[in-house]
């Protein structure tokens, strides 16, 4: 059996006395494709961030190629996500002062590369992604859809070995969102990016290969046919279904 990208196991993580996560344990396998789905407070950011490296689990481990990432102090966690990590927010969050291309070479020279080298590879892709004509403009002339282009080629002209997306599509309309989520994974196909989007859309999670349901702080069903029952009987999958996708739609 081959070593999973990322595996949690018993991470907990608190505010306060509210639980966002109570004990929880996943894997995510190389390619993989996996969406985190459940209601509003389940724990399904939380629980991103954790394995990002964005937070801390306060139990648990967390490891990022069989290496131990959640007790890491907070410069090597930045460095992961400068690197090998690609984050997606549901805003974007792009620099509003930075041009479209400035925004896509930010990571690359923060690693140090040249501007030059920067520009090139920052073009290249949103090119690929349709918003080429946008490089020199400010996401103040942008829709909210080119904005979370322009945001995604960021993400991913490091060439990460795994996007994190925190409700990438949240923002938009349904047509902006499907042309996100169809590029999106499109360049992760290519690429051999591992791939874990947090959503409640069902039609952004249909693009997964694999579905992790949350409820309350736990994984309610892993998506592998295991259903640990912590929902109730009027909620959640809780029985080892398994959502299986052929060609973008879920069967």
């Amino acid at each position: 059996m081959s070593t999973p990208i990322l595996h949690a196991e018993h991470i907990e993580k608190w505010y306060g006395p509210t639980a966002a996560l109570r004990d929880v344990s996943v894997s995510i396998d190389q390619g993989e494709i996996v969406a985190v789905t459940g209601p509003s407070g389940c724990g399904k950011s939380t629980l991103l961030h954790c394995l990002s490296g964005i937070l801390a689990p306060q139990r648990g481990s967390v490891r990022f190629q069989g290496r131990e990432i959640g007790t890491a102090g907070e410069a090597e966690r930045s460095r992961l996500r400068r690197t090998v990590f690609g984050v997606l927010f549901q805003f974007g969050q792009v620099v509003p002062e930075l041009t479209g291309i400035e925004n896509v070479t930010l990571p690359l020279q923060l690693g140090g590369h040249s501007y030059r080298d920067a520009a090139v590879r920052a073009q290249a892709l949103l090119d690929r992604l349709g918003v080429g004509d946008l490089a020199g403009k400010r996401p103040g002339e942008m829709s909210g859809g080119q904005q979370q282009r322009v945001a995604l080629a960021r993400a991913l002209v490091t060439e990460p070995q795994v996007l994190f997306a925190d409700e990438p599509t949240g923002a938009l309309d349904s047509l902006a969102g499907e042309q996100v989520m169809v590029e999106l994974v499109r360049l992760a196909r290519e690429h051999g990016t591992t791939v874990l989007v947090v959503t409640h859309n069902a039609q952004v999670a249909a693009y997964a290969d694999r579905e992790i349901t949350m409820r309350d702080g736990r994984v309610d069903n892993d998506g592998r046919n295991n259903s640990y029952g912590w929902g109730d009987s009027s909620g959640g999958r809780g029985d080892g279904d398994r959502r299986v996708v052929i060609r973008g739609e879920a069967r």
